[in-house]
């Protein structure tokens, strides 16, 4: 320690400010989570808007999926791979979103400076995202599950345990690239916004959500075999069609899972580590 009247050298100050001192609180984590509930408990446009989109592509799918059920026997014969496909890419989506979207709502309310001069640790901060993200996905799915069954009949519960593999893998996998979306925010402003929005959806047509990874050109499937989603999305139509839980599906996917974490976890820290020397954390906002 340094004696009274005595300036603390340079490094110990900035150890200091990087919260080296300071342990993992639940407690900090639970204030945060606590604080984007309320903004989003009293607000009904957001909570109407989780629900919405699910529950609109839930409809338009299973209405497609009633038509071609009479003309393809493809559909016919699995009935729930549409619909399943729609729902469960829901859940990637909803999952990078939720991330996404609690972290941009402090930028905007040019929060994140008063959120820093407190103990707070980033790793803290991403606890809380996570957490957040998970509540976003539930409040936005539930309602499209039980429609499905009150309109077409059809239960997602009836993918059975492997239901609760293929949830899992896909939403660590959208808060892997919603932390980086994160990071690239903190690293080049609010120009980057748009990609809360648009990074996903370049994964969309390689993830093989309503048509096997076989249907892409060659040169292709590698690239999508390196998503956690492909592997998901495969084991979803083994379920469905041949009645087989494909368990190395799903280990690979966690594999690939926890290689996305690590990259988008270590994206954030770095990024918010050179926002936060740049003195950027009080600049940003509208």
């Amino acid at each position: 320690m340094s004696r009274a009247g005595v300036r603390a050298p340079r490094s110990e100050v900035r150890d200091m400010t990087q919260g080296a001192f300071v342990p993992f609180s639940p407690r900090r984590v639970g204030a945060l989570i606590l604080r984007h509930w309320f903004v989003l408990r009293g607000s009904w446009p957001r909570i109407m808007e989780l629900a919405y989109w699910p529950t609109m592509q839930m409809i338009l799918w299973g209405f497609m999926t009633q038509f071609l059920a009479t003309r393809s026997s493809y559909v016919a014969q699995a009935f729930g791979i549409l619909l399943s496909g729609a729902l469960l890419w829901d859940v990637l989506f909803r999952g990078q979103l939720g991330v996404a979207i609690s972290f941009l709502e402090d930028i905007w309310a040019r929060n994140l400076g008063h959120l820093f001069v407190s103990p707070l640790r980033p790793v803290e901060m991403v606890a809380a995202l996570l957490a957040m993200s998970l509540i976003r996905a539930l409040i936005g799915l539930l309602p499209a599950t039980v429609l499905a069954g009150w309109f077409f009949g059809y239960n997602v519960l009836s993918l059975g345990l492997s239901l609760v593999a293929f949830f899992f893998n896909l939403i660590v996998m959208g808060w892997a690239i919603g932390l980086l979306i994160c990071g690239l925010v903190l690293r080049y402003g609010q120009g980057a916004e748009s990609l809360a929005w648009a990074a996903i959806f370049a994964l969309a047509p390689i993830s093989g959500i309503y048509y096997p990874v076989a249907t892409l050109p060659d040169w292709l499937q590698p690239l999508a075999w390196s998503l956690p989603a492909a592997h998901v999305f495969e084991g979803m139509r083994a379920v469905l069609i041949d009645g087989v839980v494909r368990l190395d599906l799903m280990a690979r996917a966690a594999a690939l899972n926890l290689l996305y974490m690590l990259v988008g976890t270590g994206a954030f820290m770095a990024y918010f580590r050179i926002a936060r020397q740049r003195g950027q954390l009080l600049q940003m906002g509208e």
